[in-house]
């Protein structure tokens, strides 16, 4: 029936840390409420406060090493089949077998599920993970979510994990934005599938091509303007770059839900870097997940026992 899933019934949607697969089954979602982002983004940590500091912690065993390698950055995860730990990110340039062996430690890990858009980096995992056995994150793999799309190879491993989170935790027809390098729009069917998406630059890189390109215009920090109208080249900058980024991605959800779910409720969740700061002010926007594409990863991992 189009429209069941996790949160059917009107039920919040679910929390990061909250179990999306009881038994590894997508079907058996449980209705829960997100955490507000602020406790949610301090999750994640970077590489200067690497776990595993204490000795008890250093030997426990994990069913999971999420890794979810971006083009920018890179988290990593451990986990249990019900939850995801708190994730550490890196700079996907850094990212080295030496760095993932240091961050397991002693650490006895099941499984490595990974999730790559950077095919240079992935001998540095394969090399990192030894013979400890590895899931590499693609379209033949069990995903809880089918594929309609003419070329399922040539989706990306993090669009794919989306997609698997969304439906597991939050139900279908749904739509998930990732703010990362680029911004990603992806669409979960009424028929629970898989049916393609929208790509767009993303909110740093717009802002920084304009930095680059042009020589009298400064580089900015990207926060929530006071006003629409600047009184400072910076302010006015920062105007354009947060109120026409919401513009772009209001915009691109209306058209998204006129051609393909004209009259019918979407569920649309926000993930990634600048989810909060755009997002969180987008009411056509009903969850902001930070580790959505992690919980995707793990969900996947059940199901590909």
């Amino acid at each position: 029936m189009p429209g069941n899933g996790a949160n059917d019934g009107g039920a919040g949607p679910i929390s990061s840390q909250s179990e999306a697969t009881h038994s590894g089954n997508p079907s058996q979602a449980r209705p829960g409420r997100v955490q507000p982002l602020t406790d949610l983004t301090r999750r994640c940590v970077n590489i200067s406060a690497l776990p595993g500091r204490n000795p008890d912690l250093m030997t426990r065993a994990h069913d999971y090493l999420l890794i979810d390698v971006s083009n920018s950055f890179t988290k990593l995860a451990f986990a249990s089949r019900k939850r995801v730990a708190r994730p550490t990110r890196i700079e996907t340039a850094r990212l080295t077998s030496r760095f993932i062996r240091s961050f397991v430690k002693q650490r006895k890990i099941d499984k490595f599920i990974v999730s790559s858009v950077v095919p240079k980096k992935n001998s540095e995992v394969r090399k990192a993970a030894g013979k400890t056995q590895m899931l590499w994150l693609g379209p033949a793999k069990k995903l809880g979510v089918g594929i309609d799309y003419p070329a399922p190879k040539a989706i990306g491993a993090d669009r794919l994990a989306n997609a698997a989170a969304v439906t597991a935790l939050y139900g279908w027809p749904s739509v998930v934005v990732d703010f990362g390098t680029a911004v990603t729009f992806d669409i979960i069917s009424a028929q629970k599938k898989y049916i393609g998406g929208v790509i767009a630059p993303g909110l740093e890189a717009m802002t920084n091509f304009l930095y680059q390109r042009t020589a009298l215009l400064p580089k900015l920090s990207l926060r929530e303007p006071r006003r629409a109208v600047g009184r400072s080249t910076i302010e006015a900058m920062r105007s354009g770059a947060i109120f026409g980024y919401r513009g772009l991605v209001r915009q691109i959800l209306a058209q998204i839900k006129a051609e393909r779910f004209r009259g019918r409720r979407v569920r649309v969740v926000a993930t990634g870097g600048y989810a909060h700061l755009i997002a969180s002010r987008l009411p056509e926007v009903d969850a902001i997940h930070p580790n959505l594409t992690l919980e995707g990863l793990r969900i996947v991992g059940n199901l590909n026992p």
